[in-house]
Protein backbone atom coordinates (compact mmCIF):
# COMPACT_ATOMS: atom_id res chain seq x y z
CA UNK A 1 0.00 0.00 0.00
CA UNK A 2 1.30 3.67 -0.40
CA UNK A 3 -0.36 6.71 0.96
CA UNK A 4 -1.12 9.45 -0.98
CA UNK A 5 -2.61 13.07 1.16
CA UNK A 6 -3.46 10.60 3.79
CA UNK A 7 -5.79 8.46 1.59
CA UNK A 8 -5.09 4.86 0.89
CA UNK A 9 -5.12 4.40 -2.82
CA UNK A 10 -6.25 1.37 -4.67
CA UNK A 11 -3.51 -0.57 -5.62
CA UNK A 12 -2.83 -4.42 -6.19
CA UNK A 13 -6.88 -4.66 -6.22
CA UNK A 14 -7.96 -3.42 -2.76
CA UNK A 15 -11.38 -3.60 -3.24
CA UNK A 16 -13.98 -1.34 -1.17
CA UNK A 17 -14.71 -3.84 1.00
CA UNK A 18 -11.44 -4.08 1.91
CA UNK A 19 -11.00 -0.54 2.99
CA UNK A 20 -14.52 -1.27 5.19
CA UNK A 21 -13.16 -3.58 7.01
CA UNK A 22 -9.83 -1.56 7.42
CA UNK A 23 -12.16 1.20 9.23
CA UNK A 24 -13.80 -1.31 11.14
CA UNK A 25 -10.51 -2.11 12.79
CA UNK A 26 -10.59 -5.32 12.77
CA UNK A 27 -8.14 -8.37 11.32
CA UNK A 28 -8.48 -8.51 7.27
CA UNK A 29 -8.31 -12.54 6.42
CA UNK A 30 -5.87 -13.10 3.52
CA UNK A 31 -8.59 -14.57 1.18
CA UNK A 32 -10.16 -11.11 1.30
CA UNK A 33 -7.45 -8.59 0.20
CA UNK A 34 -7.82 -9.69 -3.46
CA UNK A 35 -11.87 -10.71 -3.87
CA UNK A 36 -13.42 -7.93 -5.43
CA UNK A 37 -16.53 -8.58 -8.07
CA UNK A 38 -14.37 -9.50 -10.89
CA UNK A 39 -12.80 -12.34 -9.44
CA UNK A 40 -15.88 -13.68 -7.26
CA UNK A 41 -16.12 -17.61 -6.81
CA UNK A 42 -18.91 -19.40 -8.97
CA UNK A 43 -20.91 -20.51 -5.83
CA UNK A 44 -24.23 -22.22 -5.55
CA UNK A 45 -25.84 -19.84 -3.19
CA UNK A 46 -29.20 -22.20 -3.41
CA UNK A 47 -26.87 -24.64 -2.05
CA UNK A 48 -25.44 -22.92 0.92
CA UNK A 49 -22.12 -22.75 -0.89
CA UNK A 50 -20.15 -19.35 -0.02
CA UNK A 51 -21.82 -18.69 3.23
CA UNK A 52 -19.93 -17.77 5.99
CA UNK A 53 -21.20 -19.56 9.18
CA UNK A 54 -21.35 -18.04 12.83
CA UNK A 55 -22.04 -19.81 15.95
CA UNK A 56 -25.33 -19.17 17.94
CA UNK A 57 -25.05 -16.79 20.57
CA UNK A 58 -25.74 -17.32 23.86
CA UNK A 59 -29.06 -15.06 24.01
CA UNK A 60 -30.72 -17.42 21.11
CA UNK A 61 -29.80 -20.69 23.35
CA UNK A 62 -31.50 -19.02 26.40
CA UNK A 63 -34.68 -18.29 24.59
CA UNK A 64 -34.72 -21.45 23.46
CA UNK A 65 -34.32 -22.95 27.11
CA UNK A 66 -36.58 -21.18 28.04
CA UNK A 67 -39.30 -22.19 25.51
CA UNK A 68 -38.78 -25.18 26.21
CA UNK A 69 -39.10 -25.34 29.61
CA UNK A 70 -42.27 -23.21 29.48
CA UNK A 71 -43.81 -26.31 27.09
CA UNK A 72 -42.58 -28.87 29.64
CA UNK A 73 -44.41 -27.82 32.62
CA UNK A 74 -47.52 -26.96 30.05
CA UNK A 75 -47.39 -30.94 29.29
CA UNK A 76 -46.98 -31.91 33.10
CA UNK A 77 -50.15 -29.42 34.25
CA UNK A 78 -51.74 -31.07 31.77
CA UNK A 79 -50.71 -34.75 32.61
CA UNK A 80 -51.31 -34.14 36.04
CA UNK A 81 -54.53 -32.89 35.10
CA UNK A 82 -55.53 -35.97 33.16
CA UNK A 83 -53.87 -38.40 35.60
CA UNK A 84 -54.80 -37.04 38.73
CA UNK A 85 -57.11 -34.07 39.27
CA UNK A 86 -60.06 -35.58 36.72
CA UNK A 87 -58.27 -39.64 36.99
CA UNK A 88 -61.64 -41.01 38.03
CA UNK A 89 -63.74 -39.26 35.63
CA UNK A 90 -61.75 -40.39 32.18
CA UNK A 91 -61.37 -43.43 33.57
CA UNK A 92 -65.03 -44.38 33.66
CA UNK A 93 -65.49 -42.35 30.49
CA UNK A 94 -63.32 -44.85 28.67
CA UNK A 95 -65.27 -47.65 30.29
CA UNK A 96 -68.27 -46.72 29.41
CA UNK A 97 -67.06 -46.49 25.91
CA UNK A 98 -65.70 -50.15 26.14
CA UNK A 99 -69.40 -50.85 28.19
CA UNK A 100 -72.55 -49.66 26.16
CA UNK A 101 -75.77 -49.85 27.96
CA UNK A 102 -78.49 -51.10 26.01
CA UNK A 103 -82.57 -51.08 26.11
CA UNK A 104 -84.52 -54.19 26.14
CA UNK A 105 -87.77 -53.96 24.56
CA UNK A 106 -90.49 -55.66 26.12
CA UNK A 107 -93.38 -57.61 24.50
CA UNK A 108 -96.47 -55.45 24.26
CA UNK A 109 -99.70 -57.16 25.38
CA UNK A 110 -101.91 -58.85 23.31
CA UNK A 111 -105.62 -57.70 22.42
CA UNK A 112 -107.71 -60.91 22.76
CA UNK A 113 -111.87 -60.79 21.89
CA UNK A 114 -114.24 -61.94 24.71
CA UNK A 115 -114.06 -65.51 22.90
CA UNK A 116 -109.77 -65.26 23.23
CA UNK A 117 -109.12 -64.66 19.58
CA UNK A 118 -106.30 -62.67 19.33
CA UNK A 119 -107.10 -59.16 18.21
CA UNK A 120 -103.09 -57.46 18.09
CA UNK A 121 -100.14 -59.28 19.03
CA UNK A 122 -96.67 -59.11 18.49
CA UNK A 123 -94.03 -60.61 15.54
CA UNK A 124 -90.47 -60.11 15.47
CA UNK A 125 -89.25 -57.78 13.19
CA UNK A 126 -85.95 -58.58 10.20
CA UNK A 127 -83.29 -56.24 11.58
CA UNK A 128 -85.55 -54.49 14.39
CA UNK A 129 -84.44 -54.45 18.04
CA UNK A 130 -88.00 -54.51 18.71
CA UNK A 131 -90.92 -56.60 17.88
CA UNK A 132 -93.83 -55.40 15.65
CA UNK A 133 -97.39 -55.07 16.11
CA UNK A 134 -99.90 -57.22 13.84
CA UNK A 135 -103.43 -56.76 14.02
CA UNK A 136 -106.26 -59.30 12.73
CA UNK A 137 -107.29 -58.81 9.31
CA UNK A 138 -110.61 -58.10 9.85
CA UNK A 139 -112.68 -54.91 8.79
CA UNK A 140 -114.46 -52.92 11.60
CA UNK A 141 -111.51 -53.15 14.36
CA UNK A 142 -109.41 -50.08 13.69
CA UNK A 143 -111.15 -47.79 15.27
CA UNK A 144 -111.30 -49.97 19.08
CA UNK A 145 -107.66 -51.23 18.50
CA UNK A 146 -105.92 -48.01 17.43
CA UNK A 147 -102.94 -48.34 16.10
CA UNK A 148 -99.08 -47.77 17.76
CA UNK A 149 -95.97 -45.57 17.41
CA UNK A 150 -92.79 -47.83 17.21
CA UNK A 151 -89.39 -46.68 19.08
CA UNK A 152 -87.77 -44.92 16.74
CA UNK A 153 -83.93 -43.83 16.44
CA UNK A 154 -82.27 -40.48 15.41
CA UNK A 155 -79.67 -40.69 12.48
CA UNK A 156 -76.21 -41.72 14.99
CA UNK A 157 -78.13 -45.13 15.78
CA UNK A 158 -79.64 -43.58 19.18
CA UNK A 159 -83.32 -44.30 20.54
CA UNK A 160 -84.68 -40.73 21.25
CA UNK A 161 -88.07 -42.72 21.76
CA UNK A 162 -87.11 -46.05 23.38
CA UNK A 163 -91.63 -46.86 24.33
CA UNK A 164 -94.07 -47.85 21.71
CA UNK A 165 -97.16 -45.23 22.34
CA UNK A 166 -100.82 -46.03 21.39
CA UNK A 167 -101.79 -43.41 19.58
CA UNK A 168 -105.84 -44.17 19.24
CA UNK A 169 -108.48 -46.62 20.38
CA UNK A 170 -107.66 -49.43 23.22
CA UNK A 171 -103.82 -49.16 22.19
CA UNK A 172 -103.84 -45.21 23.54
CA UNK A 173 -106.99 -45.75 26.17
CA UNK A 174 -104.83 -48.91 27.70
CA UNK A 175 -101.13 -47.92 26.74
CA UNK A 176 -99.94 -48.40 30.32
CA UNK A 177 -101.23 -51.50 30.81
CA UNK A 178 -100.34 -52.89 27.47
CA UNK A 179 -96.88 -51.20 27.61
CA UNK A 180 -94.89 -53.30 30.44
CA UNK A 181 -91.78 -51.90 31.22
CA UNK A 182 -88.22 -51.68 29.33
CA UNK A 183 -85.15 -53.59 30.67
CA UNK A 184 -81.69 -52.97 30.43
CA UNK A 185 -78.60 -54.96 29.31
CA UNK A 186 -74.67 -53.97 29.34
CA UNK A 187 -72.86 -54.73 26.12
CA UNK A 188 -69.04 -55.00 26.04
CA UNK A 189 -66.99 -53.97 22.99
CA UNK A 190 -63.17 -54.18 21.76
CA UNK A 191 -61.18 -51.15 20.05
CA UNK A 192 -63.36 -52.48 17.03
CA UNK A 193 -66.14 -52.25 17.86
CA UNK A 194 -67.19 -55.93 18.39
CA UNK A 195 -68.93 -57.69 20.71
CA UNK A 196 -67.40 -59.04 23.15
CA UNK A 197 -69.79 -60.50 25.83
CA UNK A 198 -73.65 -58.66 26.89
CA UNK A 199 -74.74 -58.82 30.40
CA UNK A 200 -79.01 -58.26 31.54
CA UNK A 201 -78.99 -55.88 34.76
CA UNK A 202 -82.53 -55.43 34.40
CA UNK A 203 -84.90 -58.08 32.58
CA UNK A 204 -87.57 -56.19 31.06
CA UNK A 205 -91.43 -56.39 32.13
CA UNK A 206 -93.86 -57.61 29.37
CA UNK A 207 -97.28 -55.89 29.25
CA UNK A 208 -100.27 -56.90 30.34
CA UNK A 209 -102.93 -58.50 27.88
CA UNK A 210 -106.40 -57.12 27.34
CA UNK A 211 -110.00 -58.91 26.88
CA UNK A 212 -112.31 -57.24 25.36
CA UNK A 213 -116.12 -57.65 25.98
CA UNK A 214 -115.95 -57.59 22.00
CA UNK A 215 -117.05 -60.43 19.90
CA UNK A 216 -115.24 -60.09 16.90
CA UNK A 217 -117.04 -62.11 14.06
CA UNK A 218 -120.08 -59.94 15.43
CA UNK A 219 -118.64 -57.13 14.99
CA UNK A 220 -117.58 -57.94 11.70
CA UNK A 221 -121.03 -59.00 10.72
CA UNK A 222 -122.24 -54.67 11.48
CA UNK A 223 -119.62 -53.34 10.39
CA UNK A 224 -120.08 -55.16 7.08
CA UNK A 225 -123.77 -54.59 6.83
CA UNK A 226 -122.84 -50.80 7.42
CA UNK A 227 -120.56 -50.28 4.88
CA UNK A 228 -122.46 -52.35 2.23
CA UNK A 229 -125.69 -49.91 2.78
CA UNK A 230 -123.74 -47.11 2.26
CA UNK A 231 -121.95 -48.29 -0.96
CA UNK A 232 -125.58 -49.20 -1.80
CA UNK A 233 -127.13 -46.35 -1.37
CA UNK A 234 -125.54 -43.64 -1.15
CA UNK A 235 -124.82 -43.04 2.69
CA UNK A 236 -121.46 -40.99 3.49
CA UNK A 237 -120.83 -43.17 6.64
CA UNK A 238 -122.56 -44.95 9.00
CA UNK A 239 -122.30 -46.20 12.53
CA UNK A 240 -123.44 -49.13 14.98
CA UNK A 241 -123.32 -50.30 18.66
CA UNK A 242 -124.85 -53.47 20.56
CA UNK A 243 -124.17 -52.89 24.26
CA UNK A 244 -125.04 -55.11 27.41
CA UNK A 245 -128.05 -53.31 28.63
CA UNK A 246 -127.12 -54.38 31.75
CA UNK A 247 -123.51 -54.13 32.32
CA UNK A 248 -122.87 -51.87 29.99
CA UNK A 249 -120.28 -54.00 28.40
CA UNK A 250 -119.81 -53.41 24.62
CA UNK A 251 -120.44 -56.64 22.21
CA UNK A 252 -119.68 -54.32 18.67
CA UNK A 253 -118.65 -51.72 17.77
CA UNK A 254 -118.24 -50.10 13.78
CA UNK A 255 -117.49 -46.82 12.36
CA UNK A 256 -117.40 -46.97 8.71
CA UNK A 257 -115.31 -45.43 6.54
CA UNK A 258 -112.17 -47.10 8.80
CA UNK A 259 -108.64 -46.64 8.29
CA UNK A 260 -106.05 -49.78 8.89
CA UNK A 261 -104.43 -50.17 12.17
CA UNK A 262 -101.92 -52.63 10.09
CA UNK A 263 -101.38 -49.58 7.82
CA UNK A 264 -100.86 -46.69 10.52
CA UNK A 265 -98.78 -48.64 12.87
CA UNK A 266 -96.55 -49.86 9.90
CA UNK A 267 -96.06 -46.35 8.65
CA UNK A 268 -94.54 -46.93 5.52
CA UNK A 269 -97.67 -47.34 2.76
CA UNK A 270 -97.59 -43.79 2.32
CA UNK A 271 -100.04 -43.47 -0.84
CA UNK A 272 -102.47 -45.40 1.42
CA UNK A 273 -101.95 -42.93 4.12
CA UNK A 274 -102.41 -39.89 2.32
CA UNK A 275 -105.45 -41.27 1.19
CA UNK A 276 -106.92 -41.46 4.45
CA UNK A 277 -106.37 -38.29 5.35
CA UNK A 278 -107.49 -36.34 1.69
CA UNK A 279 -110.78 -38.74 2.32
CA UNK A 280 -113.86 -36.52 2.70
CA UNK A 281 -115.65 -39.23 4.72
CA UNK A 282 -113.48 -38.80 6.98
CA UNK A 283 -111.72 -42.41 7.84
CA UNK A 284 -110.18 -41.31 11.30
CA UNK A 285 -113.49 -40.25 12.54
CA UNK A 286 -114.86 -42.22 15.11
CA UNK A 287 -118.42 -41.64 14.43
CA UNK A 288 -119.86 -44.02 17.39
CA UNK A 289 -118.26 -41.87 20.49
CA UNK A 290 -117.54 -37.98 18.28
CA UNK A 291 -119.70 -37.73 15.28
CA UNK A 292 -122.64 -35.61 16.10
CA UNK A 293 -126.04 -36.18 14.00
CA UNK A 294 -129.78 -34.88 14.55
CA UNK A 295 -131.13 -37.96 16.20
CA UNK A 296 -135.12 -37.19 14.32
CA UNK A 297 -137.36 -39.67 15.62
CA UNK A 298 -135.40 -41.91 17.88
CA UNK A 299 -135.79 -39.07 20.66
CA UNK A 300 -139.73 -39.57 20.73
CA UNK A 301 -139.75 -42.38 23.45
CA UNK A 302 -137.85 -40.08 25.87
CA UNK A 303 -140.08 -37.38 25.53
CA UNK A 304 -143.18 -39.82 25.98
CA UNK A 305 -141.68 -40.81 29.54
CA UNK A 306 -141.47 -37.37 30.10
CA UNK A 307 -145.00 -36.56 29.89
CA UNK A 308 -145.71 -39.33 31.09
CA UNK A 309 -143.69 -38.61 34.68
CA UNK A 310 -145.26 -34.59 34.49
CA UNK A 311 -148.80 -36.29 33.78
CA UNK A 312 -149.30 -33.83 30.91
CA UNK A 313 -150.71 -36.97 29.51
CA UNK A 314 -151.87 -40.87 29.89
CA UNK A 315 -150.71 -43.69 28.02
CA UNK A 316 -154.71 -44.33 26.81
CA UNK A 317 -154.97 -40.55 26.03
CA UNK A 318 -156.24 -39.97 22.20
CA UNK A 319 -154.92 -37.08 19.97
CA UNK A 320 -156.23 -36.88 16.39
CA UNK A 321 -153.41 -36.87 13.77
CA UNK A 322 -154.84 -35.61 10.07
CA UNK A 323 -151.23 -35.13 8.88
CA UNK A 324 -150.65 -31.51 10.21
CA UNK A 325 -151.28 -28.87 12.69
CA UNK A 326 -151.90 -25.01 12.42
CA UNK A 327 -150.11 -22.29 14.40
CA UNK A 328 -151.61 -19.03 14.07
CA UNK A 329 -149.11 -16.62 12.69
CA UNK A 330 -149.53 -13.36 14.95
CA UNK A 331 -147.16 -11.38 12.27
CA UNK A 332 -149.25 -12.58 9.02
CA UNK A 333 -152.38 -14.25 10.18
CA UNK A 334 -153.65 -15.10 6.98
CA UNK A 335 -150.13 -17.58 6.63
CA UNK A 336 -150.36 -19.93 10.16
CA UNK A 337 -146.99 -21.85 10.21
CA UNK A 338 -148.20 -25.41 9.67
CA UNK A 339 -146.45 -28.75 11.11
CA UNK A 340 -146.78 -31.57 9.13
CA UNK A 341 -145.73 -35.32 8.96
CA UNK A 342 -145.49 -38.19 6.43
CA UNK A 343 -148.93 -39.06 6.81
CA UNK A 344 -152.30 -39.10 8.71
CA UNK A 345 -152.65 -41.71 11.73
CA UNK A 346 -156.16 -40.87 12.82
CA UNK A 347 -156.60 -41.32 16.64
CA UNK A 348 -153.65 -42.31 18.51
CA UNK A 349 -153.02 -43.40 22.20
CA UNK A 350 -149.23 -42.61 23.18
CA UNK A 351 -148.69 -46.56 22.55
CA UNK A 352 -149.22 -45.99 18.70
CA UNK A 353 -147.71 -43.13 17.94
CA UNK A 354 -144.08 -44.16 19.36
CA UNK A 355 -145.28 -47.47 17.16
CA UNK A 356 -146.62 -45.38 14.17
CA UNK A 357 -144.17 -42.58 14.77
CA UNK A 358 -146.83 -39.74 15.13
CA UNK A 359 -145.34 -36.45 14.69
CA UNK A 360 -148.43 -34.60 15.87
CA UNK A 361 -148.78 -36.43 18.69
CA UNK A 362 -145.56 -35.41 20.15
CA UNK A 363 -145.84 -31.41 18.28
CA UNK A 364 -149.06 -31.33 20.97
CA UNK A 365 -147.61 -33.27 23.90
CA UNK A 366 -144.33 -31.26 23.36
CA UNK A 367 -145.18 -27.73 22.45
CA UNK A 368 -148.80 -28.24 23.69
CA UNK A 369 -151.74 -27.76 21.85
CA UNK A 370 -155.23 -26.20 21.38
CA UNK A 371 -156.51 -28.16 24.75
CA UNK A 372 -153.94 -30.46 25.18
CA UNK A 373 -150.91 -29.15 27.53
CA UNK A 374 -147.36 -29.12 26.27
CA UNK A 375 -144.22 -29.95 28.03
CA UNK A 376 -142.27 -27.00 27.24
CA UNK A 377 -139.05 -26.90 26.05
CA UNK A 378 -137.32 -26.66 29.78
CA UNK A 379 -138.59 -29.72 30.68
CA UNK A 380 -138.33 -31.65 27.56
CA UNK A 381 -134.62 -30.77 28.15
CA UNK A 382 -134.70 -32.03 31.51
CA UNK A 383 -136.18 -35.35 30.74
CA UNK A 384 -133.34 -35.83 27.32
CA UNK A 385 -130.86 -35.18 29.70
CA UNK A 386 -131.91 -37.54 32.17
CA UNK A 387 -130.79 -40.17 29.95
CA UNK A 388 -127.59 -38.46 28.98
CA UNK A 389 -128.17 -36.70 26.03
CA UNK A 390 -127.18 -33.23 25.80
CA UNK A 391 -124.03 -34.19 28.59
CA UNK A 392 -120.63 -35.08 29.19
CA UNK A 393 -120.46 -38.83 28.76
CA UNK A 394 -118.82 -40.39 31.48
CA UNK A 395 -114.68 -40.76 31.59
CA UNK A 396 -113.45 -43.67 29.91
CA UNK A 397 -112.50 -45.47 26.66
CA UNK A 398 -116.27 -44.37 24.89
CA UNK A 399 -115.66 -40.27 26.04
CA UNK A 400 -116.25 -38.27 23.15
CA UNK A 401 -118.86 -34.91 22.01
CA UNK A 402 -121.65 -33.85 24.63
CA UNK A 403 -124.05 -32.92 21.52
CA UNK A 404 -126.67 -30.62 21.73
CA UNK A 405 -130.36 -29.98 23.33
CA UNK A 406 -131.68 -26.65 21.66
CA UNK A 407 -133.22 -24.31 24.24
CA UNK A 408 -133.94 -20.55 24.23
CA UNK A 409 -129.99 -19.77 25.46
CA UNK A 410 -128.68 -22.12 22.88
CA UNK A 411 -130.97 -20.15 20.12
CA UNK A 412 -129.95 -16.56 21.19
CA UNK A 413 -125.97 -17.67 21.05
CA UNK A 414 -126.61 -19.36 17.71
CA UNK A 415 -129.28 -16.71 16.13
CA UNK A 416 -129.01 -13.14 16.45
CA UNK A 417 -132.42 -11.22 17.85
CA UNK A 418 -134.33 -14.78 17.57
CA UNK A 419 -136.51 -15.36 20.55
CA UNK A 420 -137.75 -19.14 21.17
CA UNK A 421 -141.17 -19.73 19.83
CA UNK A 422 -143.93 -22.90 19.87
CA UNK A 423 -142.67 -24.12 16.88
CA UNK A 424 -138.97 -24.65 17.89
CA UNK A 425 -140.53 -26.69 20.72
CA UNK A 426 -142.26 -28.73 18.28
CA UNK A 427 -139.72 -29.50 16.50
CA UNK A 428 -137.26 -30.21 19.30
CA UNK A 429 -139.83 -32.50 20.38
CA UNK A 430 -139.21 -34.86 16.86
CA UNK A 431 -135.73 -34.55 17.33
CA UNK A 432 -134.89 -31.64 15.01
CA UNK A 433 -133.66 -28.31 14.72
CA UNK A 434 -130.89 -27.78 16.69
CA UNK A 435 -130.59 -31.22 18.43
CA UNK A 436 -127.55 -33.43 17.71
CA UNK A 437 -126.57 -37.21 19.88
CA UNK A 438 -124.41 -39.37 18.98
CA UNK A 439 -124.07 -43.29 18.64
CA UNK A 440 -122.85 -43.97 21.29
CA UNK A 441 -125.57 -41.57 23.66
CA UNK A 442 -128.11 -43.25 21.92
CA UNK A 443 -127.68 -46.85 22.90
CA UNK A 444 -126.82 -46.04 26.62
CA UNK A 445 -130.15 -44.47 26.90
CA UNK A 446 -132.36 -47.03 24.98
CA UNK A 447 -130.50 -49.43 27.50
CA UNK A 448 -131.75 -47.20 30.02
CA UNK A 449 -135.90 -48.11 28.65
CA UNK A 450 -134.52 -51.89 28.64
CA UNK A 451 -133.53 -52.47 31.95
CA UNK A 452 -136.34 -50.28 33.95
CA UNK A 453 -134.42 -46.94 34.34
CA UNK A 454 -129.96 -47.77 35.15
CA UNK A 455 -128.12 -45.73 33.36
CA UNK A 456 -124.88 -47.67 32.91
CA UNK A 457 -121.23 -46.86 32.73
CA UNK A 458 -120.04 -48.57 29.06
CA UNK A 459 -117.25 -50.26 28.67
CA UNK A 460 -114.87 -52.55 26.46
CA UNK A 461 -113.33 -54.31 28.91
CA UNK A 462 -114.69 -58.18 29.82
CA UNK A 463 -116.17 -58.84 33.24
CA UNK A 464 -114.88 -55.12 34.21
CA UNK A 465 -115.55 -53.87 37.75
CA UNK A 466 -118.76 -52.70 38.08
CA UNK A 467 -118.80 -48.78 37.46
CA UNK A 468 -122.07 -48.29 38.84
CA UNK A 469 -125.29 -47.10 37.17
CA UNK A 470 -127.30 -44.23 37.63
CA UNK A 471 -131.16 -44.47 38.83
CA UNK A 472 -133.76 -42.36 36.65
CA UNK A 473 -136.29 -41.28 38.74
CA UNK A 474 -139.00 -42.32 36.34
CA UNK A 475 -141.87 -45.35 37.11
CA UNK A 476 -141.28 -48.52 36.03
CA UNK A 477 -145.23 -48.80 34.81
CA UNK A 478 -144.08 -45.89 32.23
CA UNK A 479 -141.15 -47.28 31.24
CA UNK A 480 -143.27 -50.09 30.48
CA UNK A 481 -145.42 -48.26 28.61
CA UNK A 482 -142.80 -47.13 25.96
CA UNK A 483 -141.49 -50.64 25.95
CA UNK A 484 -144.47 -51.88 24.80
CA UNK A 485 -144.91 -48.59 22.30
CA UNK A 486 -141.31 -49.70 20.75
CA UNK A 487 -142.39 -53.30 20.61
CA UNK A 488 -145.50 -52.31 18.39
CA UNK A 489 -143.13 -50.90 16.16
CA UNK A 490 -141.94 -53.79 15.42
CA UNK A 491 -144.85 -55.85 15.48
CA UNK A 492 -146.97 -53.19 12.93
CA UNK A 493 -145.06 -50.18 12.65
CA UNK A 494 -142.25 -48.21 11.42
CA UNK A 495 -139.61 -50.94 12.54
CA UNK A 496 -141.47 -54.35 11.39
CA UNK A 497 -138.53 -55.14 9.35
CA UNK A 498 -136.98 -56.35 12.71
CA UNK A 499 -140.26 -58.64 13.45
CA UNK A 500 -138.46 -61.88 12.93
CA UNK A 501 -139.10 -65.19 14.70
CA UNK A 502 -135.95 -66.23 16.37
CA UNK A 503 -136.20 -63.18 18.68
CA UNK A 504 -138.24 -60.51 20.19
CA UNK A 505 -137.15 -57.16 19.35
CA UNK A 506 -138.50 -53.99 20.50
CA UNK A 507 -137.08 -50.63 17.95
CA UNK A 508 -137.58 -47.29 17.06
CA UNK A 509 -136.86 -45.74 13.89
CA UNK A 510 -135.61 -42.23 13.20
CA UNK A 511 -135.16 -40.18 9.71
CA UNK A 512 -133.64 -36.90 10.58
CA UNK A 513 -133.64 -34.45 7.65
CA UNK A 514 -130.67 -32.47 6.99
CA UNK A 515 -130.59 -28.80 5.41
CA UNK A 516 -133.26 -26.42 4.39
CA UNK A 517 -133.66 -28.51 0.97
CA UNK A 518 -134.23 -31.73 3.10
CA UNK A 519 -132.73 -33.59 -0.12
CA UNK A 520 -130.24 -35.79 2.81
CA UNK A 521 -131.51 -37.44 5.52
CA UNK A 522 -129.93 -39.45 8.50
CA UNK A 523 -131.40 -42.86 9.18
CA UNK A 524 -131.39 -43.90 12.73
CA UNK A 525 -132.90 -47.14 14.31
CA UNK A 526 -132.37 -47.98 18.68
CA UNK A 527 -133.45 -50.95 20.19
CA UNK A 528 -133.44 -53.88 22.49
CA UNK A 529 -133.90 -57.53 22.75
CA UNK A 530 -134.93 -60.09 23.38
CA UNK A 531 -138.41 -58.18 24.55
CA UNK A 532 -139.62 -59.59 27.61
CA UNK A 533 -136.25 -60.32 29.45
CA UNK A 534 -133.68 -57.35 27.48
CA UNK A 535 -130.46 -58.21 27.41
CA UNK A 536 -128.47 -56.29 24.61
CA UNK A 537 -129.56 -52.73 23.52
CA UNK A 538 -128.43 -51.79 19.64
CA UNK A 539 -128.55 -47.96 18.05
CA UNK A 540 -127.49 -47.65 14.67
CA UNK A 541 -126.52 -44.43 12.61
CA UNK A 542 -126.74 -44.27 8.57
CA UNK A 543 -125.32 -40.44 7.77
CA UNK A 544 -125.98 -38.25 4.64
CA UNK A 545 -128.43 -40.31 2.42
CA UNK A 546 -130.89 -39.39 -0.29
CA UNK A 547 -133.99 -38.19 0.99
CA UNK A 548 -135.10 -41.13 -1.36
CA UNK A 549 -133.74 -43.77 0.09
CA UNK A 550 -136.11 -46.36 1.48
CA UNK A 551 -133.47 -48.15 3.57
CA UNK A 552 -131.51 -47.31 6.59
CA UNK A 553 -130.68 -48.26 9.71
CA UNK A 554 -132.79 -50.45 10.49
CA UNK A 555 -132.05 -52.86 7.18
CA UNK A 556 -128.38 -53.41 9.03
CA UNK A 557 -129.75 -53.88 12.64
CA UNK A 558 -131.79 -56.89 10.48
CA UNK A 559 -128.75 -57.95 8.51
CA UNK A 560 -126.93 -58.26 11.77
CA UNK A 561 -129.78 -60.38 13.51
CA UNK A 562 -130.74 -62.92 11.05
CA UNK A 563 -126.49 -63.35 10.53
CA UNK A 564 -126.62 -64.19 14.68
CA UNK A 565 -129.31 -66.04 14.48
CA UNK A 566 -127.44 -68.60 12.35
CA UNK A 567 -123.81 -68.10 13.65
CA UNK A 568 -124.18 -66.55 17.48
CA UNK A 569 -127.60 -67.84 18.72
CA UNK A 570 -126.32 -67.29 22.45
CA UNK A 571 -126.54 -63.54 22.22
CA UNK A 572 -130.45 -63.95 21.35
CA UNK A 573 -131.29 -65.57 24.68
CA UNK A 574 -133.17 -63.42 27.35
CA UNK A 575 -131.05 -62.32 30.42
CA UNK A 576 -131.05 -64.26 33.18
Amino acid sequence: MIMLNGKIKKIFGWSRRSRRLMKSNRDIDPDEIFLDSSNLPKFDTHQFEGRIVSSISKRSITFLAVFFAFIFALFSVKIWNLQVVKGSEYSARSENNRLRHTTIFPLRGVIYDRNGKELAWNTLGEGKEFALRKYLDLPGLSHILGYVKYPAKDSSGFYYNENYVGKTGVEKFFNDELSGESGLKIIETNALGKIQSESVIRPPKNGNNVNLSIDAEVQNKLHESISNLAKQAGFSGGAGVIMDARSGEVLALSSYPEYSSQILSDGTNIGAIKKYVEDKNKPFLNRVTDGLYTPGSIIKPFVALGALTEKIISPSDLIFSGGSIKVPNIYNPNKPSVFTEVKAHGYVDMRKALAESSNVYFYEIGGGYENQKGLGISNIEKYVRLFGFGSDFPEGFFSGKSGTVPNPEWKKENFTDQEWRVGDTYNTSIGQYGFQITPIQAVRAVSAIANGGKLVDTSIILDSPDGGAKSIDIKSEDFQVVREGMRGAVQFGTAVGLNIPQVEVAAKTGTAELGSDKKFVNSWVIGFFPYKNPRYAFAVLMEHGPSANLIGGLYVMRGVLDWMSANAPQYLQSAD
